[in-house]
């Protein structure tokens, strides 16, 4: 994981746990004290077209925190493949997405919940699960709504995880995130092109 500095020169914040090289660090969140959550799956060693073919050298696929001091820390395991991740807007929630069936049919598609309590996550839960597809790239909206990119677009659910609907799309959504002038436009990534649609509500993380 890599900081591009103002003069286009890259720093390494985090590229080794325990001395082993990290997998393929994939979607990130900054949180407002300055750590950086991050999951850690392994499509950039075991997908030709993700990156560069080679053999894990950690036993298992994270969820880190990086510290502002640099200290880097596992805070949640048992993913088959730790992939989006998001806060709810007071960040006392952090939504992790499972994408294990992308390279495994019988593999999970679920979204995980956790209780923020500092530095650490307790309180584990099962969010959502999808009958298809998996759901990748996370975020929230100010009023504490998760959206998910699906195979069929963008799903939203409630806080309780109460399913809302869906914003279609015409091929897979991969990634989504909010932004505009006010911060009411959701930009969805999709394939080779990238849809935008205009919200009521503003991202929980976007600031003016």
């Amino acid at each position: 994981m890599v900081r591009q500095e103002p003069d286009g020169g890259l720093t390494v914040l985090a590229d080794r746990f325990n001395g082993k090289r990290l997998n393929s660090p994939n979607d990130l969140v900054v949180a407002r004290d300055g750590a950086i959550w991050f999951t850690d799956p392994t499509y950039g060693l075991v997908q030709p077209e993700e990156g560069r073919q080679a053999a894990p050298e950690l036993p298992g696929r994270y969820v880190f925190r990086l510290d502002p001091g640099g200290g880097l820390a596992v805070v949640a395991d048992g993913f088959a493949q730790p992939n989006g991740l998001a806060f709810s807007p007071d960040e006392r929630v952090l939504y992790v997405s499972d994408t294990g069936g992308a390279l495994n049919p019988e593999g999970t598609r679920e979204i995980r919940a956790f209780a923020v309590d500092g530095g650490r996550l307790t309180g584990e839960r099962l969010f959502a699960r999808l009958p298809s597809g998996v759901p990748d790239g996370l975020k929230t909206d100010a009023d504490g709504r998760l959206y998910a990119a699906t195979d069929q677009g963008a799903r939203v659910w409630a806080q309780d995880g109460t399913p809302l609907g869906l914003i279609a799309t015409p091929a897979t959504c991969g990634n989504l995130a909010f932004g505009g002038p006010d911060g009411r436009r959701l930009y969805l990534c999709n394939g080779s092109s990238i849809h935008s649609i205009p919200l009521k509500v503003r991202g929980a993380a976007w600031r003016a």
